[in-house]
């Protein structure tokens, strides 16, 4: 029988929210914190991510991807945080027992007092946005493609087409044009792009690579390596346009159409799922539905900035290290609805107002000259104004209630407005 171990927190993940969430949970006066990380090093996705644009907003200076891990690691090894590398999360049960397994301790039993999820997100694959065709070698994703150009030193392809304009394929559609590849386009079923307008500009513009806004990819051909694909113009219902289609020859179909949560570990525990983000609800605290189990970072919702990643991951290990610290009984939440152009919110619980309260979200559509507040019936809780709006880009608002009370308050909303002044 494995011997079960019983820390204050263990954290699951060791990417950019779990290093951040360890760290805080750490300062805030927990002494025993395991950090599990299932792959052979922390940092999660950033290693890999060696262009810059990382900590602008953190650290006030422009890292790349390792340089920001780094930053992290380095400081965590001055805690007394335990970190358990190569390291698989088997099951997590709504009370909070972990089990875990690797190759030195095999099965791992843990009981905690708090547990924060932080295993960020993964990409869509052709088969989650049912793409016909064959089914050859030459098919890849994004993060796929830059894994094996950053670290492995392999390059995928030579001649590219890349479907979706999310910010890892724009940002390789720079990165196999350095390479010496030659990318034919990236192919964007909405009519508006699916990154930063930074990585539209920086990346596609810089080098002359066409963007195709309402056009897909109908068909992927080669029955042994991709030999091209046939691209068509979509309607207003984002079908194909009979009579738009064109072939286009390429050896490589790069992906970039979305990411998911990974909240695999989320439905084990029975965690409330939000349906529009697929990440769990959570509350100021980022504490999720069930007592005790916290939520970080990309696995609550996918956001365009690592900074944003940290500052949900220290509200979270500050939470966590507050529950187990004080052991406050949890009041009913106030909800958090999304209003005008506004498609979620997160928190999207709310169950003190003891501190103010950013609340992030997207929006449904482009606009411009915006009003975005913050409501609770007819009191104007938080206000901001914006010259431009666009989904790609997480809009924030802070809000607080004067003097902390909430009586009376029992639903906040947030909304995107025409500014009028």
């Amino acid at each position: 029988m494995s011997k079960v171990r019983r820390p204050d927190c263990v954290v699951i993940g060791g990417g950019p929210a779990g290093l951040a969430a360890a760290l805080a949970a750490s300062s805030a006066g927990l002494d025993d914190v395991l950090l599990i990380e299932r792959d052979i090093e922390l940092g999660g996705i950033l290693p890999q991510c060696i262009h810059d644009g990382f900590g602008s907003i953190v650290f006030k200076e422009t890292l790349t991807g390792p340089q920001y891990a780094q930053r992290y690691v380095d400081e965590l090894a001055r805690t007394n945080v335990e970190v358990m590398l190569e390291t698989i999360v088997l099951d997590l049960a709504p009370d909070r027992r972990i089990t875990a397994m690797n190759s030195r301790d095999g099965l791992v039993d843990i009981e905690p007092r708090s547990v924060i999820l932080a295993m960020g997100c993964r990409e869509r694959t052709r088969h989650q946005v049912l793409l016909p065709g064959y089914r050859p070698a030459g098919v890849i994703t994004a993060g796929a493609a830059q894994r094996y150009i950053n670290i492995e030193g392999l390059m995928p392809g030579g001649k590219v087409v890349i479907l979706g304009s999310g910010d890892i394929g724009l940002i390789m559609a720079r990165r196999f044009t350095l390479e010496g590849a030659t990318v034919e386009g990236v192919y964007e079923i909405l009519d508006h792009p699916g990154g930063l307008t930074r990585n539209i500009v920086q990346c596609l513009n810089d080098f002359e690579i066409p963007l195709h806004l309402s056009h897909t990819v109908t068909f992927i051909h080669g029955p042994g390596r991709v030999e091209g694909v046939t691209v068509a113009a979509v309607d207003r219902e984002r079908l194909p346009v009979p009579g738009s289609e064109r072939h286009i020859p390429c050896d490589t179909l790069m992906l970039s159409v979305g990411l998911i949560p990974e909240n695999e570990l989320s439905k084990r525990a029975d965690l409330r799922l939000d349906p529009v983000t697929a990440g769990p609800l959570v509350d100021e605290r980022m504490e999720t539905s069930v007592d005790g189990i916290f939520a970080c970072g990309n696995v609550v919702n996918v956001y365009d900035l690592v900074d944003y990643v940290t500052h949900s991951a220290e509200i979270a290990g500050r939470g966590a290290a507050e529950r187990v610290l004080e052991g406050r009984p949890r009041k009913a939440p106030v909800t958090v609805v999304p209003g005008r152009n506004v498609k979620y919110v997160v928190p999207q619980l709310v169950r003190s107002f003891e501190r103010d309260i950013d609340f992030y979200f997207r929006v449904e559509h482009p606009e411009k000259a915006v009003r975005m507040t913050v409501k609770a019936g007819g009191e104007t809780l938080g206000r901001r104004k914006a010259k431009m709006v666009h989904p790609p880009e997480m809009a924030m608002i802070p809000a607080s209630v004067p003097g902390g009370g909430s009586e009376g308050v029992r639903e906040l909303v947030v909304e995107v407005a025409p500014d009028a002044e």
